[in-house]
């Protein structure tokens, strides 16, 4: 229950970190249009003829009620104006167009893309978290490990066939959303057959103790300093680790805005007519469908949706969502788009290795 509450809670900030990149000036609430005789704007003084203040953009109708408090709320995190629905069919299915016409200079009708991205990156671990989708932190288990080695034969068999029921049932189950829960339960499982073989003196072997992340040694930059300091925190606590490493990728996530901007300039850096903002807006709007994309994927495997089918929609739609974009941002012909589209692919899952080993040096410092 904490964590579809704490779920909620981000998907409420998400709104409101998006509506304040991009507010709403457009909407009036007062269409009648009563206040229009109003004769000055009570925050900047200026003369006012309508309902807004051509000055400084504040409504002349002012509300002091604590039903307007709630309304403003309410309004602040649910209200969804023209904006995105102008935005969002685009951003799915023509996204090269709605790129290209943002850059072209049609903002007022479409929602700005770090406002989008704001949005679908707070979103998506909110729904996340609700959906249970995250790091484990448990990794050590050091006194549940404890316990089992001070077990009996009869509770090891136990404590056995107990995860091999429940994972059995989430193997047939398929579903997505408890993939973390089944690398839980191996992994569990196999430390207690390992222990329930020792118990039983039979000799077990362990050629890679996966389990002991205290052995790990990381090399992330072939820096000495830099990376005896990731190895240090990885021995002393990989659960914290994996914890900072999950916190830091929701916080440090527009990183991958500039990180990926030189891979995109480089598709066209002979074309001059493009520029780094052209790229700019190219890539928030991508990476904020994909974090959409990412939020349908989850609430379908929360539905049922299996994981083989889940990673063939990603296979698919992922592929040609980049490619249409490509098109119709650079107007480009269909051979142009596809050697760029797989070049591209190749460059993400560079910038991908690279923004988790800055993840991994931000959490060991």
């Amino acid at each position: 229950m904490t964590e579809i509450g704490e779920g909620i809670g981000g998907v409420v900030e998400a709104a409101m970190v998006g509506r304040a990149v991009e507010p709403n000036t457009g909407n009036t609430d007062d269409p009648s249009g009563a206040n229009a005789d109003t004769q000055s704007c009570a925050n900047c003084s200026a003369p006012v003829s309508g309902n807004f203040c051509s000055n400084c953009g504040q409504k002349v109708n002012l509300h002091r009620t604590l039903s307007a408090i709630g309304h403003d709320l309410l309004h602040g995190v649910l209200h969804l104006d023209g904006k995105l629905w102008h935005t969002l069919p685009l951003l799915t299915f023509r996204p090269g167009s709605l790129t290209r016409r943002y850059i072209d200079g049609q903002r007022a009708r479409f929602v700005s893309p770090m406002a989008m991205f704001l949005f679908s990156v707070f979103a998506m671990f909110a729904i996340f978290q609700m959906l249970g989708l995250s790091t484990p932190t448990d990794l050590s288990a050091d006194d549940a490990i404890e316990q089992l080695e001070a077990a009996s034969v009869e509770a090891l068999e136990a404590e056995e066939a107990r995860l091999q029921s429940e994972l059995d049932e989430l193997v047939e189950g398929g579903n997505v959303t408890v993939v973390t829960s089944r690398e839980d339960l191996e992994r569990n499982l196999a430390v207690t057959q390992r222990l329930l073989g020792t118990a039983r003196g039979e000799e077990v072997t362990v050629e890679d103790d996966q389990f002991d992340l205290r052995n790990l040694d990381v090399n992330l930059t072939g820096n000495e300093f830099f990376d005896n300091a990731v190895t240090k925190k990885w021995r002393e606590n990989p659960s914290l680790m994996l914890y900072k490493l999950q916190a830091n990728g929701y916080k440090f996530s527009w990183l991958l805005i500039p990180l990926s901007l030189p891979s995109v300039w480089l598709l066209f850096f002979w074309r001059r007519r493009f520029k780094a903002y052209d790229h700019a807006v190219f890539v928030t709007y991508s990476l904020a469908f994909m974090s959409l994309f990412f939020i349908a994927l989850s609430l379908a495997g929360a539905s049922g949706l299996t994981l083989g089918w889940g990673w063939a929609i990603f296979a698919i739609v992922v592929p040609l969502h980049i490619y249409k974009q490509l098109r119709g941002t650079y107007s480009l012909s269909r051979f142009s788009a596809i050697w760029r589209l797989f070049a591209l692919q190749f460059s993400i899952l560079f910038i991908l290795l690279v923004f988790l080993q800055l993840l991994l040096l931000l959490g060991a410092f």
